[in-house]
């Protein structure tokens, strides 16, 4: 995982996929005036294997969510590769979340609310580490699950209604409006997309699909970035920009 998450992004010359055989810390120049500090590299498998009996419940099973909270500070507490850390600590929340069947699909991604109170969540987290502070640390967490499920539920609503307006306009083409809501169904699972590519989504051929994206145009449903007559780049711009809100 870690090494696909790495793969074109920062650090991806950081040995990406393979655990730190060096010593590593947060903040400052050096470990003598570092924020933190994690193990030594010769204690990262034996963490490492404590982290792996706790996931699998052992000594004892608990909560879901109790689960991936204590699990997210021990997965950055050992801080086992030199770059990434953070990135896959979050998403080890999501995924706890999916084997534990509290989530269908991986939909919920705490990155923009730790964004957002970054300096308190670093607190917290040296809390723990120092004075053993769980319990403001879990009700941060929990403050933190509470406002991202009730901010995606917000999102899918306006999606929803975004796509019910625009399947109306699309009807009203006529008998064009068959394509051209095949067109605008496959823009809604890939809002970013060439001719191409919505031709092999939508199993529609590249000139009808170009002749629905003209009609998508004139709707003002879609928007071409490039400029360019061919090989065009289309995105379905009122659909990312709910996506995106919050995040600018």
């Amino acid at each position: 995982m870690h090494a696909k998450l790495m793969a074109g992004g920062r650090g991806e010359n950081a040995t990406p996929g393979e655990f730190r055989r060096s010593q590593n810390w947060i903040g400052g120049t050096r470990p003598g005036n570092a924020m933190f500090v994690p193990a030594p590299p010769e204690h990262v498998m034996s963490c490492m294997g404590d982290l792996e009996l706790f996931l699998h419940d052992r000594p004892a099973p608990m909560s879901a969510l109790l689960k991936a909270a204590l699990a997210h500070v021990q997965f950055e507490t050992i801080h086992l590769f030199l770059d990434g850390n953070g990135r896959l600590g979050r998403l080890l929340i999501t995924l706890i979340l999916c084997d534990q069947k509290i989530l269908r699909e991986p939909l919920l991604y705490l990155s923009l609310y730790l964004k957002k109170h970054r300096t308190r969540y670093y607190e917290l987290l040296n809390q723990v580490r120092t004075d053993g502070n769980w319990e403001h640390w879990m009700d941060f967490f929990a403050d933190a699950v509470a406002q991202t499920a009730e901010q995606a539920v917000g999102t899918v609503r306006l999606l929803k209604k975004l796509q019910i307006n625009d399947r109306a306009r699309i009807s009203g083409l006529g008998r064009i409006s068959a394509s051209v809501l095949r067109v605008h169904e496959s823009l809604t699972e890939r809002p970013v997309a060439t001719v191409r590519l919505l031709s092999r989504r939508s199993s529609l051929n590249v000139v009808t699909v170009g002749k629905s994206l003209t009609h998508l145009k004139e709707l003002g449903i879609v928007t071409e970035l490039t400029g360019r007559r061919r090989n065009g780049v289309f995105t379905y711009h009122h659909y990312l920009k709910i996506l995106n809100q919050g995040i600018e």
